[in-house]
């Protein structure tokens, strides 16, 4: 049965890195990147954290998306921000499959270092430590949280594979 791996946390944290190397661990997986298809849209986008953004249509996109590529035997990984009422609508929808949810978290400096290693068009600054401080506070199981301020991608990818916590 193809399992489903939900990687989410702040902008900066290694979302991207760390789902794609984990996607070429598996032998047969689908990376879904989130951002891109909230980019999908051009006339009338609006950014996700403003009044008037097209999350309802994304999140759509998105579990249609997920649901085909299970169905058809690919383990999915998927990355975006993920919040508690997101991921309610998850585990709802692939109620039977594996889900493992991980919150990719790192310590503030860490995270700003990692934000100016970006290309300059895609750094977020402040904004990415104030999603940082947003995951602390929100609702969020900690067994599910993997701090990887001193972690290397090898070493983050193993566990996200062989630990059973983030199992939802």
């Amino acid at each position: 049965m193809s399992n489903l791996y939900i990687i989410t946390g702040p902008a900066g944290v290694g979302k991207s890195t760390i789902s794609k190397k984990l996607a070429n661990s598996n032998n047969k997986s689908v990376l879904i990147e989130g951002d891109d298809i909230y980019h999908q849209v051009i006339g009338g986008y609006v950014q996700a954290w403003k009044k008037g953004n097209h999350l309802k249509t994304f999140w759509k996109v998105c579990i249609t998306t997920i649901k085909i590529y299970l169905q058809d035997g690919f383990d999915v990984i998927f990355n975006y921000i993920v919040t508690p009422e997101n991921l309610n609508l998850i585990k709802t929808e692939f109620k039977d499959y594996t889900i493992k949810f991980i919150i990719l978290l790192v310590d503030e400096n860490t995270l700003l270092l990692r934000d100016k290693n970006r290309p300059k068009d895609c750094q977020m600054k402040e904004r990415c430590v104030t999603l940082l401080n947003s995951f602390k506070n929100k609702n969020y199981n900690v067994k599910n949280i993997l701090d990887t301020t001193n972690l290397s991608i090898d070493e983050t990818i193993n566990i996200i594979k062989n630990q059973n916590e983030f199992i939802i």
